[in-house]
């Protein structure tokens, strides 16, 4: 019996995606950074250096406060003779000034402690993903009032199934279970 033939091994790596165009909104300045960051980190040898992310970035710079951000960069360069964003870290602390919120951290906190803020028609899961999100960028980490602020802004049907449950009830300080109780419930 004669041997199988070996294949050879091709080590294949995943189609990377391009970030998004990018126009300028600040709502939208996160994400268009996370992406950039994320293709460099899977794809370094694609860039030859620093400078060439750089470039790279600013080609998806499309419309908005972003065209104008990224001829002004350009411009700069005309003016001086030399790029005016020499590396990756001073690109992403310039963008982070340009297009990242300016008090993400006042905002959010706005958000959770104002009376607009609640579950309404949302499923959990759908309120919960939101809530997460709010209190990881207002920086809450207190279990406790995790648990009062999620609490809160639940339909007071799911609420009070919750805080009235006979046994099993979620600890104050446990958000992981009210969590939980509460997509149960819903």
């Amino acid at each position: 019996m004669s041997p199988s033939p070996t294949l050879p091994t091709r080590q294949t790596r995943p189609k990377l995606s391009c970030p998004p165009d990018f126009n300028g909104e600040h709502h939208n300045g996160c994400a268009f950074l996370n992406s950039c960051s994320l293709y460099i980190h899977l794809a370094p040898e694609q860039f030859y250096d620093e400078q060439e992310r750089i470039l790279w970035a600013l080609t998806f710079f499309k419309g908005g406060r972003a065209t104008k951000w990224s001829e002004n960069v350009f411009r700069q360069e005309v003016d001086t003779g030399v790029f005016p964003i020499q590396t990756w870290g001073d690109f992403e602390q310039q963008f982070r000034l340009h297009f990242f919120p300016a008090n993400v951290e006042a905002d959010t906190i706005n958000s959770l402690e104002g009376t607009s803020y609640h579950q309404g028609n949302q499923t959990v899961d759908d309120y919960l993903d939101s809530f997460q999100a709010l209190v990881s960028d207002a920086g809450y980490m207190d279990p406790w009032t995790l648990v009062v602020k999620f609490r809160r802004r639940l339909r007071l049907g799911i609420q009070n199934q919750i805080a009235t449950m006979p046994y099993g009830r979620p600890a104050d300080t446990d958000p992981d279970t009210w969590y939980r109780a509460a997509r149960r419930i819903d």
